[in-house]
């Protein structure tokens, strides 16, 4: 069974850093594509940063410049590095992965919240 565990999150002032860690099973990080979406209280869940199997990187605008999404192929981990982070940030921060046809999975969420 496919799972994605996310953590990392936490509170953090204004300009303060951040890493995230998705931990897969069974799905292996290196050959798919995986993703980090974002939901902050009261709006849509929106797509943050994406890594294909060829190390491919795309970002929100709302981010680019400050978020770094990598892999580490021996530990089937995705991480999203977070420098300069912004009270718009906060949310819930999941990790995602999709097969097509309707298939995908997404991990439980970790809390970021940025205030002083």
């Amino acid at each position: 069974q496919v799972r994605l565990v996310e953590s990392g999150g936490g509170l953090v002032q204004p300009g303060g850093s951040l890493r995230l860690s998705c931990a897969a099973s069974v799905l292996r990080v290196s050959i798919n594509t995986v993703d980090w979406y974002r939901q902050a209280p009261g709006k849509q869940r929106e797509l943050v940063a994406s890594i294909t199997k060829d190390e491919t990187t795309d970002y929100a605008g709302s981010v680019k410049g400050r978020f770094t999404i990598s892999r580490s192929n021996p530990k089937n981990t995705v991480y999203l590095q977070m420098i300069d982070l912004k009270p718009e940030d906060t949310g819930v921060y999941y990790c995602h992965s999709a097969r097509g046809r309707g298939v995908e999975w997404w991990g439980q969420g970790t809390q970021v919240t940025v205030s002083s």
